[in-house]
């Protein structure tokens, strides 16, 4: 049986009268990489403000190894690694300084891990704060977020700012941090990411939590698209109904729910120069949800 370590129960919030996040329950289990996805605005920040505590909550609960986590509980959060999505920190201080001010908040020594994280991430730990180009500083907040060897990773779009060869050593330290134990839930937007390195997904759409599954299974949805050119193009629109998500003179593309026989047999009465099946990707299937 999985057991969990982060339960979020009924989480709502609400800016005045703008709506946030909507009755909001989600489980995360021991040592996965969730993906929680949705465009910007969708509520995924607030979602995990409202986890740490950097807001108040409107309702809800939130559950760290079945107890609750609020303000005050320090060893709770000691067991959490936050990576927000803006880093903000005292600019006239060097790299070298910010990470032993940070070392002095542990009763471990977080010293090796933290040398292993600069080095491979290649960070100069000589320069100030505000001399950081955006993929530095971001590299600098994973450092801060990962040394202290945390069992929940929360980090809000970790590789904004980062160059493709260091995506792919942030990716190695993620899956390594998997293979420990640790659970990852890993906010974005951008959907490659999710197929890559996370076993499960949470689809969110304006402050609502529409869809949770499994990457793998998601990818093996019966969905594909297909394209057909025909002089006949809009006759076979009317007549088979479709659904068009692209049209160009005689040219289509739609989502399609028949097995490829039934497809073909439809299609037959008509005269087509040309057609072409796909399958879904995961961007195709996510905009399946958020029509």
């Amino acid at each position: 049986m999985e057991k969990n370590i982060l339960e979020i129960k009924n989480l709502t919030k609400y800016y005045g009268k703008i709506l946030g996040v909507k009755d909001l329950s989600l489980t995360l289990n021991d040592g996965e990489i969730f993906g929680f996805i949705g465009p910007n605005g969708a509520g995924k920040s607030t979602t995990i403000r409202c986890i740490m505590n950097l807001i108040n909550k409107t309702e809800g609960t939130v559950l760290l190894n079945g107890k609750e986590l609020d303000k005050d509980e320090v060893s709770l959060k000691e067991l959490i690694g936050y990576l927000p999505s803006e880093i903000h920190l005292y600019e006239d201080l060097t790299v070298k300084q910010i990470l032993n001010y940070h070392e002095s908040f542990y009763k471990k020594s977080i010293h090796k891990r933290r040398r292993e994280l600069v080095k491979r991430l290649k960070l100069d730990e000589s320069k100030k704060i505000e001399d950081l180009s955006l993929g530095n500083l971001k590299k600098l907040g994973i450092v801060l977020a990962f040394a202290h060897e945390p069992k929940l990773l929360i980090l809000d779009e970790p590789t904004s700012g980062l160059d493709p060869i260091m995506q792919q050593v942030f990716y190695e330290l993620l899956r390594e941090e998997k293979d420990k134990g640790t659970t990852i839930f890993y906010s974005t937007h951008i959907l490659s990411e999710i197929s890559k390195i996370c076993d499960r997904v949470g689809i969110i759409k304006e402050g609502e939590l529409l869809k949770v599954e499994k990457v793998e299974e998601m990818q093996k949805k019966n969905l594909n698209f297909v394209m057909i050119e025909s002089e006949e193009i809009d006759k076979i629109i009317k007549d088979l109904n479709l659904d068009v998500a692209l049209k160009r003179n005689n040219t289509i593309r739609f989502k399609n729910n028949l097995s490829s026989d039934k497809l073909i047999k439809s299609l037959a009465k008509y005269k087509i120069d040309k057609v072409l099946i796909e399958e879904a990707t995961l961007e195709d299937i996510f905009l399946h949800y958020y029509k």
